[in-house]
């Protein structure tokens, strides 16, 4: 009868087990959260536009498509963007959002405004620092697009200037 009363080994061994396990799944999950606690980024503070953003007007936008010499679709969107303020601008960032056929964002791009010489055989886009938007000036650019999203429902992009340097 003594062997009732005292535990068999096999089942003290297995109970040992489980705790173990349990304690190491407890240890993987809090040194897992520390980790991701430690390197999380802090959030970003936004910083509104440079007030000299409202001084930039865009207009005449017209969009085209060609083939690049590898055979890939390009799609420009050229427009003529007008300085109403007293500085010359020698950069300018735009943020062109296309949407998808349920008004939802389906590609958003910051893209430098580029402005278009038409001195040469073709046109090309340069760099507005090499051709500065002086005040009461306006001039036609071209902005370059590789890949647009398959989702974008062919109608005009949203643009709005985002950055502005002047001197």
């Amino acid at each position: 009868m003594g062997g009732l009363i005292q535990p068999s080994p096999a089942i003290a061994e297995r109970d040992t087990s489980q705790r173990t396990i349990i304690i190491a799944i407890v240890v993987v999950v809090a040194v897992v959260g520390a980790i991701a606690l430690f390197l999380r980024e802090p959030p970003r503070a936004v910083a509104p536009p440079p007030a000299y953003v409202a001084r930039l007007q865009i207009s005449d936008l017209k969009m085209s498509q060609a083939q690049n010499f590898v055979g890939a679709n390009v799609t420009y969107i050229d427009g003529t963007i007008a300085n109403t303020g007293d500085k010359t601008v020698t950069r300018a960032v735009v943020r062109v959002t296309f949407k998808d056929p349920y008004n939802q964002i389906a590609q958003r791009e910051d893209l430098p405004v580029r402005l278009l010489q038409t001195g040469g055989p073709y046109p090309e886009a340069i760099d507005l620092a090499a051709s500065p938007l002086a005040p009461g000036q306006s001039k036609t650019f071209r902005l370059t697009f590789e890949h647009i999203s398959e989702q974008w429902n062919q109608a005009y992009p949203e643009m709005q200037i985002t950055d502005v340097v002047t001197k």
